[in-house]
């Protein structure tokens, strides 16, 4: 985090010497050359995936199922989206290196690999990432991924590989995590929802059965 704050800092300073009306533009060009693309990436992950637990926070309040707001929820939601963050802005560089081209073959093996290999990849580190502020990590991180994996699992398949098609086949390398997380921000409202609900085998058999 506080790497994060003094990478932003220098790149303010950086920007405040251009004119005026070409603030936005220089930041841009700033934000997303080699040199800060890492911290850009990370910055917009933490900032969306703490949006998406805020609005969902919002949302329980409003339907009575949470009594107030919970920062450190938030900022739990925050850390992961920083894991999240690193390992995107790593995947999309390595697809791009050893698959090149935007062919409909190329752009089907992205896809694939995408699913296949780095979506539980992403499950998993951010059941893991959460797990490190819980009692007993461990043992939750297992029941949670037993228990939850296959629901985020299958979101996964109906909400990214149209999604991915337009990322893979239009965007430039740079632009992938932006447009990943402005998509996904909807997908980390339900992200959240399903870390931050109960566990189905910790309701009452009860409340499982549906009467006729």
């Amino acid at each position: 985090m506080q790497s994060l704050g003094l990478t932003w800092r220098k790149l303010a300073t950086c920007v405040r010497h251009s004119e005026p009306t070409s603030h936005f533009k220089r930041l841009m060009k700033v934000a997303f050359s080699d040199n800060y693309l890492f911290y850009t990436n990370v910055t917009i992950s933490m900032g969306l995936s703490s949006l998406g637990d805020i609005f969902e926070q919002k949302y329980e309040i409003y339907i009575k199922q949470q009594e107030k707001f919970d920062g450190i929820r938030t900022l739990h939601m925050a850390f992961s989206g920083i894991a999240v963050g690193v390992l995107c802005h790593n995947w999309y560089k390595i697809l791009d290196k050893f698959i090149v081209g935007k062919s409909l073959g190329m752009v089907s093996k992205k896809l694939f690999l995408d699913q296949i290999v780095f979506s539980p990849i992403m499950i998993v580190t951010f059941f893991g990432s959460l797990a490190l502020f819980e009692e007993n990590p461990l043992e939750n991180f297992k029941e949670e991924v037993k228990d939850k994996f296959v629901t985020l699992y299958r979101a996964e398949w109906m909400v990214w590989p149209p999604a991915q098609v337009i990322n893979f086949y239009f965007l430039p390398t740079r632009y992938r995590v932006l447009y990943d997380n402005t998509i996904s921000l909807g997908y980390d409202v339900y992200t959240s929802q399903v870390k931050h609900s109960k566990s189905l085998k910790s309701i009452p058999k009860e409340s499982k059965s549906i009467s006729c």
